[in-house]
């Protein structure tokens, strides 16, 4: 994570530390509008993908295009970092709403008017 070393993580005083260089020459992009975590004992899984009509009701189709799978230690970290950076988006720019449709502003219909 590059958002710092949580005090929890510090070395103890005269523990050697380790410098983390990240080489990010072969990593791919992608974009998800929807997550599904799922664990084992072992590990937490994340499923990434597109949901195309985030608006609709009923059944929609959602094809998987990352699986991410971490150890709980990783995940934890995962957790605090993306904590630690939504928090900081909120006190920028207000507090992000999580339900789609309370998002949607509905315009309604207009009214018709009598004629003559």
């Amino acid at each position: 994570m590059s958002e710092g070393t949580p005090s929890e993580n510090r070395p103890a005083e005269g523990q050697q530390t380790q410098e983390i260089v990240v080489n990010d020459a072969n990593a791919t992009a992608g974009y998800a509008n929807f997550c599904r975590v799922s664990s084992t004992p072992e590990e937490l899984i994340l499923d990434l993908g597109l949901n195309p009509t985030p608006y609709a009701t009923g059944k929609v189709d959602v094809s998987v295009t990352q699986r991410i799978i971490l150890n709980h230690y990783t995940a934890k970290r995962l957790w605090s970092a993306l904590s630690m950076a939504l928090q900081r988006h909120e006190q920028a720019f207000g507090v992000l709403e999580t339900d789609v449709r309370k998002r949607v502003k509905v315009t309604p219909p207009p009214t018709a008017t009598p004629e003559g």
